[in-house]
């Protein structure tokens, strides 16, 4: 079957090259601008995703864009302002030297330059210029694939060999190295809930250690467990924003900041209406600066507040007893 090709007879891919190295020679795109996403070029030029991806590795071999996570694909800063490269782009590497590894790390690439959704096993195949069968090899399914992802990237950080003194400082060694491992891979926070959750070799490693941090200070092992399940949350459920801020951003154009600017009116209504005064008062004592919503420093503050709460019950002091 022959590939369709659009009325210049080129692939569909090489005409997205084509205008896109177009805007950027133009001055249309500058260096460290956003070039579309592949969903966007997807929906744009009514493409698959794994053609939006070939499109995009053209250009990044090409030199014209780079990929910086959390912000997508970006001019280059060193992108030509002219004419476009006319030597060939570098040979992609061999079926031959396709590996599992490689194929997991440029998933692991791709979902942390443009989140979880844009990830196929066609637009992996693409990037790494392989037929689109070839993953399939190595890993039978996106699902597979995931899994494979999420156990390379919770272990993308060790722990020293030395380990701290005392169990607090053991377990804010462990959510704060999850916070970095999240801060790093946002879409992690996305794969697994508390009800359902991802069990992987490496995200276990953190588990453990939490686990032995508690463990020895008489806490029967439900009490012991469910800690560890509070302290965990903690870390995932500040992170699930991280993904989820990114994503707003990138299928909507807007920062966070004019998001907020565009609801305005909205907040406006709410503090006039007098149904909210404590509301009201706290929004107007920030004056026009407005509240900066801090998620490391929300992290830091929260994990304190909670090991506070806990100390006694881990280190078993009295309490005063709740009444109904």
């Amino acid at each position: 079957m022959t590939k369709p090709t659009g009325a210049s007879g080129q692939p569909p891919y090489l005409r997205i090259v084509a205008e896109i190295r177009r805007r950027i020679m133009d001055g249309e795109l500058g260096p460290g601008d956003r070039v579309p996403s592949t969903r966007r070029i997807a929906r744009e030029w009514g493409v698959a995703l794994a053609t939006a991806t070939k499109a995009l590795t053209t250009l990044r071999l090409e030199g014209l864009v780079e990929t910086r996570p959390r912000t997508g694909t970006v001019v280059a800063g060193t992108a030509p302002v002219s004419q476009p490269r006319r030597h060939a782009p570098p040979a992609p590497p061999s079926e031959q030297e396709l590996t599992l590894d490689r194929i997991v790390r440029t998933a692991i690439d791709i979902a942390d330059a443009e989140g979880l959704p844009a990830l196929s096993m066609r637009g992996v195949a693409a990037r790494l210029g392989v037929a689109a069968m070839s993953p399939y090899r190595y890993v039978p399914s996106k699902d597979d694939l995931v899994l494979l992802m999420a156990d390379a990237a919770f272990g993308d950080e060790t722990y020293p060999a030395d380990v701290p003194e005392g169990w607090r400082s053991r377990v804010e060694l462990v959510a704060r190295t999850l916070w970095t491992l999240y801060r790093r891979h946002p879409w992690l926070a996305q794969l697994g809930s508390l009800t359902r959750p991802l069990l992987v070799p490496s995200l276990m490693v953190h588990g453990e250690r939490v686990l032995s941090a508690l463990d020895g200070h008489g806490l029967d092992p439900t009490t012991l467990f469910d800690i560890h399940v509070l302290i965990y949350s903690h870390v995932q459920g500040l992170a699930v924003h991280l993904e989820w801020e990114a994503h707003a951003e990138a299928s909507t154009g807007q920062s966070e900041d004019q998001w907020m600017d565009s609801r305005a009116s909205a907040l406006q209504e709410l503090v006039e209406s007098g149904r909210f005064p404590t509301f009201t008062k706290v929004v107007g004592a920030f004056g026009s600066d407005g509240y900066d919503l801090r998620l490391d420093a929300l992290f830091e503050s929260g994990l304190t507040a909670l090991l506070d709460g806990l100390t006694s019950l881990v280190e078993g002091e009295e309490t005063p007893s709740v009444t109904a």
